[in-house]
């Protein structure tokens, strides 16, 4: 802890005690932002704010420094800071404890390692000397320049331009340029090959580290592959993983920030105790967003496209939100599998006039069990349904039971009136095994039987990546199965027909074909 001296110690002393004590006062102040980086950051640049998220990388990083560690990955959405303080501020902090290394900043261009590059040497013009810390005399060049006692940086795109320069830590910053970069596979062989060939045989034996940060594009992606190949700390492997989704998901694990399922991350341009702007903020990159760029970018979970029984260019042919359709019977359907740990799927819908399921409502999470069933009551209210079917395979007793509790006790509690009829409980007897029970549903998709009431992020992105060699699916699919098979009883019975792999709406007799049909006319007129 600094201890600065007040004003009446001040008195007692000539000015070269005065002098003294307050030089050391800055010299004790200095090594204290040297913490961690985040720290350091916050000390020297009254911009930079410290938020939850950045105070947990910043002490991953002071792991690193202090040989803790020596892989780190950190995923968290676009413009939370993160390249900020991994890769400009944490070099900074490094040179000024090891002036003697030398740090590589890499990404997918010139330009953008450049920047980093010039941004650390300004931190060393303007705020080096406290540290000891000065350039080197005819040390001009932008892209690799040194200070007086040996350490340097050099920036320079991925694949290129380590050769002949040593280092002891290593900044890989976005190695990817985009989507169509990171699933070209050639990108991703020629990344990976530079990385084993090139960038690991620079480091130095006598103090190295790697730290990457990305956008989680690709499940083979850099991190993907180093975390395949290698593995992560807690699993016996090397890889301290530092994973902040935009929205708290247990599927990920322990929240590194302790945040409980469905809680926003906080962000350095928004108060972290302005819990609504931060989740509109969320919510309104989530809806400009397709389902594929949300869960890589923002949730940093990538998932293949390829393989998938349905296509993301069929789902959003399948949302609507203008036909006009008569409701026929409406329903709730549940998949009952949270325990408080799986996202349990709990999806409204109805059965229009036109015969087709429209899904109108998704409140999926992860729930326990006498949370799922409250919010299968509430929806069943707000929508008026007349029916909850539910998973017969989870348990028909257990299912019911736990649906009549939950009603009973929000009539109690008001939020349902008295007298106001509960609707039936239908336990429904999917088809065993995960492909059986969905590939019929996306049939029903192909063939323009199912359509969204807009766009459902989450179980679009659900329908077009899981993978029919996936031995388990999501809550979300599984609960629009079990809607789709409650309404449409027929499609549950008789062989199933394994059709090649849906694209499009099919157009038939009764039906209508393309995107046109499924915006141009107006049922029910």
């Amino acid at each position: 802890m600094t201890i600065v001296p007040d004003a009446e110690e001040l008195e007692h002393l000539d000015d070269t005690g005065v002098l003294q004590r307050l030089t050391a006062a800055e010299r004790s102040l200095s090594r204290d932002l040297l913490r961690d980086p985040a720290t350091l950051a916050r000390g020297l640049d009254a911009t930079y704010r410290i938020r939850p998220h950045l105070r947990v990388i910043g002490d991953a990083l002071a792991e690193v420094g202090r040989g803790e560690c020596d892989r780190l990955l950190i995923y968290t959405p676009p413009q939370v800071g993160k390249s900020t303080t991994v890769a400009e501020w944490f070099p900074f902090w490094w040179l000024c404890l090891y002036s003697m290394d030398k740090v590589a900043i890499t990404s997918y261009g010139d330009d953008l390692a450049l920047r980093r590059g010039k941004t650390i040497r300004g931190y060393v013009e303007e705020y080096g000397a406290e540290y000891e810390l000065f350039m080197q005399p005819g040390s001009g060049a932008m892209q690799d320049w040194l200070v007086t006692r040996g350490g340097g940086v050099r920036s320079v795109s991925v694949g290129k331009g380590l050769t002949g320069f040593d280092v002891n830590l290593l900044i890989i910053d976005d190695p990817h340029k985009d989507r169509a970069d990171a699933e070209s596979e050639a990108s991703r062989r020629a990344l990976h090959d530079w990385y084993s060939s090139t960038a690991l045989k620079r480091l130095q034996p006598d103090r190295n580290a790697v730290v990457g940060i990305q956008t989680r594009w690709h499940p083979d992606d850099w991190a993907g592959r180093r975390l395949a190949d290698e593995g992560r700390i807690e699993e016996g492997g090397r890889w301290k993983v530092i994973h902040l989704p935009a929205i708290a998901d247990p599927k990920f694990g322990p929240d590194p920030i302790g945040r409980p399922p469905g809680e926003p991350l906080p962000h350095p341009k928004i108060p972290t105790r302005n819990r609504r702007r931060l989740k509109a903020w969320w919510a309104e990159m989530k809806a400009t967003s397709i389902p594929r760029d949300w869960h890589s970018l923002a949730q940093g979970d990538p998932q293949p496209a390829e393989g998938a029984l349905v296509s993301e260019e069929l789902l959003r042919m399948l949302r609507d939100g203008v036909t006009e359709v008569e409701p026929q019977k409406k329903a709730v359907a549940v998949d009952p599998s949270g325990g408080g740990r799986d996202v349990a799927g709990v999806i409204a819908g109805f059965l229009g006039d036109d015969k087709r399921v429209w899904v109108t409502h998704d409140v999926s999470a992860a729930m326990s069990s006498a949370d799922w069933s409250t919010a299968a009551c509430r929806l069943a209210y707000e929508t008026d349904a007349a029916i909850i079917f539910v998973e017969w395979n989870f348990g028909r007793d257990m299912a019911v039971l736990a649906i009549e509790t939950s009603w009973n006790a929000l009539v109690e509690a008001g939020e349902i009136p008295k007298g106001h009829l509960m609707p039936k409980i239908d336990p429904v007897r999917a088809k065993q095994g995960k492909l059986l029970r969905a590939e019929p549903i996306a049939q029903q998709m192909v063939q323009d039987r199912v359509r969204l009431r807009g766009l459902f992020s989450d179980l679009e992105r659900e329908w077009a990546t899981w993978q029919p060699s996936d031995p388990d699916s999501p809550g979300r699919i599984d609960a629009s199965c079990i809607l789709v098979y409650g309404l449409i009883p027929e499609i549950n019975k008789g062989a199933i027909v394994h059709a090649p792999l849906p694209t499009a709406p099919q157009s038939g007799p009764s039906r209508q074909s393309g995107a046109a049909s499924l915006y141009g006319r107006r049922i029910g007129k």
